[in-house]
């Protein structure tokens, strides 16, 4: 898709709502997501630009959103997943009309005070939602740094890459009910793990808990009937938008129970998502090419034009009442196996997807150690202490910590953002 094919993309758009410098929400972004006006109010679909939210249920009832397949019951629903069900076709629309009501030259909502203080609210007076229904969530393992690493502390270098690795994106499936929204704290996980590799398994509260900086998709209608395939031709079709995601891991526990059916009970306790869902449209003009994959792939995984993404990414690190330390500093278009090669992969064997399927990239990691994207890397399995500017250090993370990771996308003096998914450590119950 051309980026000359997407007004809405013009880098020369301004707006007459104020957008502070240095937004991830300008008027090129407007994404979307679910939000709840504080002090009442009902759960409606939103957008945003600069500090902005923007209520679309209340410019549908003012007449200034007219799309023949688009209903209010789209706008007002809990979840986003009506409004993407038919695919992309409603939500570009959305985007487009929203882009040419919030132009400069444009007065058709600016010049009706009453609708814009009604529609427009801050967002320090929006409880943001969960934006989706998530029936399904699928985890990749699809940072070729990241894997490397892995593979190096708990084999050795020659053996790093399992045999398979290089030959499909590697994934599994994993736990639906405990994503949770940006926000939401969560009490550190109790489980099996062996503190001495010759001793017994104990019980307890996990002893290495970690962050993993991933970005997640999320698919809009897809092939709901088994037996159909996703090609990598037709995936970004299927692919609504992008989020921030977290997926916290309990390393011991996880290291512990893996083998031989995979991640468990070290994962499916908590994974945070970020409340707006960043369009695959606002981020066409960030598309770019990705690494030379050698073994060639086989047919059904091979694609052809810029498939990767440049979205910057960080990790920070605030311990209770302390200051935050950034300890990473990666970027999206690290991945070998990207989004088009995953949703192929995943649907290859006929397996059925729905609009509201979330699907993470792994752990996002570059080549060098403070661009890895976990705290496994980062001290190296605990042996290489990762420093805080407020004093101190981690091996891992800590109780009371809060861990908040962000994203943004940046050319032509355009931002495209994501804000960023928070949340706080608690002690176990």
């Amino acid at each position: 898709m051309s980026t000359t094919k997407i007004p809405a993309n013009d880098p020369a758009l301004r707006s007459w709502v104020d957008v502070p410098a240095g937004s991830d929400f300008p008027i090129q972004n407007l994404p979307f997501g679910v939000g709840e006006r504080l002090g009442g109010g009902d759960v409606a679909t939103m957008s945003r630009i600069g500090d902005m939210c923007i209520d679309l249920s209340v410019l549908f009832d003012a007449g200034l959103l007219e799309f023949e397949e688009l209903d209010r019951e789209m706008l007002s629903y809990s979840k986003l997943n009506d409004l993407i069900l038919f695919g992309p076709r409603i939500p570009r629309y959305v985007r487009q009309r929203l882009s040419e009501l919030l132009r400069t030259d444009n007065g058709e909502l600016r010049d009706n005070h009453a609708l814009v203080s009604e529609a427009l609210v801050h967002i320090d007076r929006v409880d943001m939602q969960l934006p989706f229904l998530i029936g399904d969530y699928t985890d990749f393992y699809s940072s070729r740094q990241h894997a490397y690493n892995v593979g190096c502390m708990f084999r050795d270098p020659a053996n790093a890459l399992l045999p398979n690795w290089l030959h499909l994106p590697v994934g599994y499936h994993g736990r639906a009910s405990s994503i949770i929204e940006s926000g939401v704290d969560f009490h550190r996980p109790c489980g099996q793990f062996k503190p001495n590799p010759d001793a017994a398994p104990v019980f307890g509260p996990t002893r290495q808990l970690d962050f993993e900086l991933e970005v997640g998709f999320i698919t809009h209608i897809g092939k709901p009937l088994l037996g159909e395939r996703i090609s990598t031709d037709e995936a970004e079709d299927h692919i609504f938008g992008l989020v921030l995601f977290n997926d916290w891991s309990a390393r011991d526990i996880q290291a512990w129970e893996y083998v031989p059916l995979g991640p468990f009970l070290g994962k499916n306790f908590a994974s945070s998502i970020s409340p707006w869902v960043v369009t695959l449209d606002a981020l066409e003009p960030f598309r770019v090419a990705g690494p030379k994959q050698d073994p060639p792939v086989l047919p059904y995984l091979q694609y052809e034009g810029k498939k990767h993404f440049d979205i910057q990414l960080e990790v920070g690190i605030i311990p209770d009442g302390g200051t935050e330390t950034v300890v990473s500093r990666s970027n999206f278009k690290h991945l070998y196996w990207n989004m088009a090669q995953q949703l192929a992969h995943h649907t290859v064997n006929g397996c059925n997807v729905n609009a509201g399927d979330l699907m993470a990239s792994g752990t996002i990691s570059g080549d060098t150690p403070d661009s890895y994207g976990s705290m496994l890397e980062l001290s190296w399995k605990g042996t290489k202490p990762v420093k805080l500017d407020g004093g101190g250090e981690r091996k891992f993370i800590e109780d009371g910590d809060t861990v908040v990771m962000r994203g943004h996308a940046e050319a032509n003096g355009v931002r495209i953002g994501f804000g960023d998914v928070r949340a706080k450590v608690l002690p176990a119950l």
